[in-house]
């Protein structure tokens, strides 16, 4: 139980890698805020799988691209679980995938905007508990997209590049007061947002990555534990690829 007696928060998480990092952080021991934008039914499907296990967990609804709603979120949680100890951004904002001369700058700044909105807005409504408790863990999650290039991504690419400086960033500034905030980079995983390929383009990647296959969402969950809990404690700005040997830093 290495997360005992910690309030986890993790945006997005009523489906894919959110909710198996949800589930996993409360095995751990965290009471944990299952946030979610438009699918209350799996929220709570979530929620009542980690009451089946004996953890604690409740379902918030919030669009974290509002500032107003974000705060809420975090103001519900405290009232509910207590204090934010760890915040997991994983909120998908969706992107068109196609060619470059393909976009429109309003398709562009959608993504570029939504994606840095939904953590921006997260990490101020908590940071400032954590810097009074001088304690913190923040993961955001990324995508190995951000450092290696596919065609049609640009939209992906460029906004997980952002998020990628920003985790730096923030890691930076808050690091004195006890806060450490890092990058979880997921490969090609087997989720509902990658539902859409043929399988014969999933096993065409498989064969080019190392361990010889895609990510699930526990593999995801795995990495982000650890970066919730105190076994990374001497680890901040940091990006780490869970993509079976794709990317090699």
């Amino acid at each position: 139980m290495i997360l005992a007696d910690k309030v986890a928060l993790v945006t997005g998480a009523s489906r894919g890698i959110g909710a198996s990092s949800a589930i996993l952080l409360a095995h751990k021991g965290a009471a944990v805020a299952i946030n979610y934008f438009q699918s209350p039914d799996a929220a709570n499907d979530v929620v009542e799988k980690i009451h089946a296990g004996g953890g604690k967990a409740f379902a918030v609804k919030a669009d974290v691209r509002d500032p107003k709603q974000a705060a809420e979120m975090v103001k519900e949680t405290e009232k509910t679980l207590g204090p934010v100890d760890i915040l997991v951004n994983n909120a998908s904002i969706g992107f068109p995938i196609k060619p470059f001369m393909d976009f429109t700058w309003e398709e562009m700044e959608a993504k570029l905007t939504g994606e840095i909105q939904a953590s921006f807005n997260c990490c101020q409504a908590v940071i400032p508990g954590m810097v009074t408790r001088e304690y913190g863990r923040i993961v955001n999650i990324s995508s190995g997209l951000s450092k290696s290039p596919g065609d049609g991504f640009v939209a992906h690419m460029t906004a997980k590049a952002g998020l990628d400086s920003f985790t730096r960033s923030l890691a930076h500034e808050f690091g004195p007061k006890g806060i450490t905030v890092n990058t979880v980079a997921p490969g090609l995983t087997e989720t509902d947002a990658t539902s859409f390929l043929p399988q014969e383009a999933k096993d065409g990647y498989a064969a080019h990555v190392p361990l010889r296959r895609i990510g699930v969402p526990d593999d995801v969950a795995g990495a982000v534990l650890f970066y919730a809990s105190d076994y990374s404690r001497f680890l901040t700005g940091t990006y780490m690829p869970v993509d079976g040997g794709s990317i090699m830093l």
